[in-house]
């Protein structure tokens, strides 16, 4: 490799570096001015009329608190997240295992389908305590109560896109002898992963909240149990910290499944910046 393509190489990286981070700084500039917004009028409210720590901690307070309290926010906030990754995983598996059975067979699909359309409006809040019950106060409790919340956006997003082929692709498969089988491997699980990724965004920022529901109920360490005894003790900072730990918690969860979404499915990707692309022009 000669010294001039070298350089070309990397001035060409360069450039398509500096594109790329001026782009996301300018998407995100618009929603970090607002949150600036609100922490300065939050402190300066606080601080202009004086109000009690316990009442309304200033985020100056809040990030302190976060800062000297680092290893006990941490520990708890380590069982949160072991609790949400394991029962975000169950729930990833069985929904995937559920939404292909009811796309193979009608019969399934009639049967178990609208309890799962219906499991929704199960206040799982008021469900914890029975399986605190059933299954005691352990990680068990936890990890079933995050399991079923998240369970339901991966099997209807799952569903919709192992419904949502192409009724002609189909057609034309099927002349040249293709089996149920090979359908569903070559055209619907293909078709379906950008509903499931879909679904399993929304699975695991709703992951966060079943854990910090089950840990409410019944728990001795976790982000939600420091919350419900920092509030008994009139620790508010403490009660915030943990909220900021636990939407840092799932907004980075979010972003890292748009990280393998990129990763394992770039040709859609590449179509959406098509798309973009002639809307634009």
């Amino acid at each position: 490799m000669s010294l001039d393509t070298l350089k070309s190489g990397l001035i060409h990286w360069s450039a398509a570096g500096y594109f790329r981070v001026s782009r996301a700084v300018g998407q995100w500039f618009p929603s970090l001015l607002i949150v600036m917004a609100i922490l300065g009028f939050w402190e300066g409210y606080v601080r202009a009329f004086d109000v009690q720590r316990w009442l309304l901690p200033a985020p100056s307070v809040i990030a302190t608190t976060m800062g000297d309290r680092a290893g006990m926010l941490s520990e708890h906030a380590l069982v949160t997240l072991e609790e949400v990754l394991i029962g975000f995983s169950l729930a990833l598996f069985g929904g995937v295992v559920l939404a292909s059975t009811i796309a193979l067979s009608r019969t399934f699909e009639r049967a178990i389908y609208p309890f799962v359309i219906a499991s929704p409006t199960i206040p799982w809040l008021l469900v914890a305590p029975l399986l605190l019950i059933w299954f005691g106060p352990g990680l068990a409790t936890k990890i079933i109560v995050v399991a079923l919340i998240a369970f339901f956006p991966i099997v209807v997003t799952m569903v919709d896109g192992l419904r949502s082929i192409d009724p002609d692709l189909v057609s034309l498969l099927r002349t040249m002898g293709a089996s149920r089988w090979q359908l569903f491997t070559k055209v619907q699980l293909p078709s379906s992963l950008p509903f499931l990724f879909s679904g399993i965004k929304v699975a695991v920022a709703v992951s966060v909240i079943g854990a910090v529901v089950g840990e409410w109920v019944g728990s001795s360490e976790g982000l939600g149990y420091l919350m419900v005894r920092s509030k008994a003790q009139f620790l508010t900072e403490r009660v915030f910290a943990s909220i900021v730990i636990l939407a840092a918690m799932g907004f980075g969860l979010f972003l890292l499944v748009g990280l393998i979404e990129r990763w394992s499915i770039p040709w859609w990707h590449g179509q959406r910046r098509a798309r973009s692309s002639r809307q634009e022009l």
